[in-house]
């Protein structure tokens, strides 16, 4: 464990104008705190999808190739050429990676509030965590609860943000239960069970059985396997049950947004007294918030005229609500960190492992039920 605070090892993820691709870790120097501002030692931080478009970004990965030394590894690969150009924003930039961890407070500024985080485990949001150290604000710092680990605080922001985040948001446009798509992840789970705590209909579409008897196992009602000959009947079947006009798509690509629009037109219709040739006059919407198919989204209008898909995001949903409703969201976290919003790690890594080939390789993979978890302060 690296104690001295001043400089540290930070992943950094570079692509070359030329299409040459780059990880390496880098020593840097840590940002003096301002009067605001505290240094973290970072204990634990998650590789989330949304990372992964960071750290590699579209890279060939058929084309890496393991360089460096053994405490400080790098990989390098190429970018093909037609890729470039949605990349232009970070060419010839070492970008540091890493959206949230946790860790402790190690030194502070001279501000009340910084030195009443000294020697606490905190969790953090803000950038570049997949280093050993980070100077942040305190104001940034979420104080996790008596006797919880760094670990158990590394990924109380996005996932559980973004899975209070997609009810609120059902609240706000004024529906009453929801769709969620590739549900079976740790943010699915999670969602599982504030629906279940809320009393809201939540309906989970999965990529098999295992993971529909998995959501079931903690409570789900309805989970819908997308692989099954009978997924059409029972999605319609588990909309009608909740009365769901609202989903929330991880997938992105495909067929999968249309049909869910689909299917909630044939449940809404059930109830038709009239027909119309423009639809029903309920609302159906559909927001894709990830990409695990980066191909076309088709949607085959058999839904009416009363639907709508667009993109959705935490953090310009966050910048929405404003400071009250992050804080009212930000302590529903705290207060339920080891049950609702527990994450659970397949894997423990370093940041020497985590520019890996074959860590690269699986952390990549995205696979439901997995996830990684770097602690700079492990030994290579």
């Amino acid at each position: 464990m690296n104690d001295d605070y001043q400089t540290g090892l930070q992943l950094r993820s570079l692509i070359r104008s030329d299409g040459r691709f780059e990880l390496s870790l880098v020593d840097v120097a840590t940002p003096e705190p301002a009067a605001d501002e505290v240094v973290v030692r970072i204990e634990a931080t998650p590789i989330n999808p949304s990372d992964i478009g960071l750290l590699i970004g579209p890279a060939d990965l058929k084309t890496a190739k393991q360089t460096g030394t053994a405490e400080r590894p790098a990989v390098t690969a190429t970018v093909p050429p037609a890729a470039l150009k949605a990349v232009a924003g970070r060419l010839d930039q070492s970008m540091p990676v890493g959206n949230e961890g946790a860790g402790v407070v190690v030194k502070t500024g001279s501000s009340d509030a910084a030195r009443a985080l000294l020697g606490k485990t905190v969790a953090m949001i803000g950038g570049a965590m997949y280093a050993q150290f980070r100077t942040i604000k305190a104001s940034d710092c979420l104080v996790l609860p008596p006797g919880a680990t760094a670990a158990e605080g590394a990924s109380c922001f996005v996932n559980p943000l973004t899975s209070l985040g997609m009810v609120e948001t059902m609240r706000r446009e004024g529906h009453t239960a929801l769709v969620h798509t590739a549900a079976a992840s740790n943010l699915g789970q999670m969602l599982n069970k504030i629906c279940i705590k809320d009393g809201i209909g939540l309906v989970n579409i999965v990529r098999s059985a295992e993971q529909a008897r998995l959501l079931r196992g903690i409570g789900a009602k309805h989970a819908c396997d997308s692989t099954a000959p009978t997924f059409l009947d029972d999605l319609t079947e588990a909309i009608a049950a909740t009365g769901a006009t609202l989903a929330f798509d991880a997938i992105g690509g495909g067929k999968l947004a249309g049909q869910i629009l689909a299917c909630m037109e044939a449940a809404v219709n059930r109830n038709a007294t009239t027909y119309s040739r423009y639809g029903s006059d309920v609302h159906k919407q559909v927001y894709i918030y990830g990409s695990l198919d980066t191909g076309p989204t088709e949607i085959y209008r058999s839904f009416g005229m009363t639907w709508g898909v667009g993109g959705w995001l935490l953090f310009p949903f966050l910048q929405k609500i404003g400071l009250e409703g992050i804080q009212r969201l930000r302590q529903r976290v705290v207060d339920e960190l080891t049950t609702t919003f527990a994450s659970h790690y397949t894997r423990v890594i370093s940041l020497q492992e985590a520019v890996q080939l074959p860590e690269i390789a699986a952390y990549t993979k995205r696979a439901t039920g997995e996830k990684f978890l770097i602690n700079p302060s492990k030994a290579g």
